[in-house]
């Protein structure tokens, strides 16, 4: 699994996911807070095994064939202690997912780790665009995309594991994100 490369910002280490990370996925990710604005796929409630699963089956699989980049994040002063995920997938409108655990949001943590795998995406991946999908209800999750200089382009009905919802489509062109460095 190291197709890719471990990611550094000021604050953060960002690993390539492994299936050593599921007992602490199984863990951190399975609260309210986490989940209720993520894609309907997710089940809930979380079964026991839901991490291993995820990871074994349609994570690391995807990884393998080219088409998702899943990195675990940690805090460089606890470096053994995972904290959330940010992914990049090759998908039509929905390039890049995190999710952080409910003791580190607020912290600005998410626009640190979502800077530097978004400039993988761009610089690394050679990808032209970024469109990122999210509940418009989810107020932080669109102040990261705000804060990256991202535009809304549409909103439409999606399901989401609290249920239907609207969902902003954000987009950035690697030329608007150049500038905006």
């Amino acid at each position: 699994m190291d197709r890719y490369p471990t990611l550094h910002s000021e604050r953060l280490i960002l690993q390539p996911m492994t299936l050593d990370d599921a007992p602490a996925v199984q863990q951190l990710f399975p609260h309210w807070e986490v989940v209720r604005y993520l894609n309907a796929l997710v089940p809930w409630p979380y079964p026991d095994d839901g991490a291993l699963r995820y990871l074994r089956d349609i994570a690391l699989p995807a990884v393998e064939r080219g088409e998702e980049w899943h990195w675990s994040m940690r805090l460089k002063t606890a470096p053994q202690q995972m904290i959330g995920s940010i992914s990049l997938m090759r998908e039509i409108d929905n390039n890049r997912g995190f999710w952080l655990a409910p003791q580190w949001q607020g912290q600005g943590l998410m626009s640190e780790a979502s800077r530097v795998v978004t400039h993988y995406w761009f610089e690394v991946l050679d990808q032209s665009l970024m469109r990122v999908p999210k509940a418009t209800p989810n107020l932080a999750s669109r102040r990261v995309s705000e804060r990256e200089g991202m535009r809304l382009v549409h909103t439409e009905e999606r399901d989401f594991v609290s249920g239907r919802l609207p969902c902003d489509v954000w987009e950035i062109t690697r030329e608007e994100w150049r500038r905006n460095q």
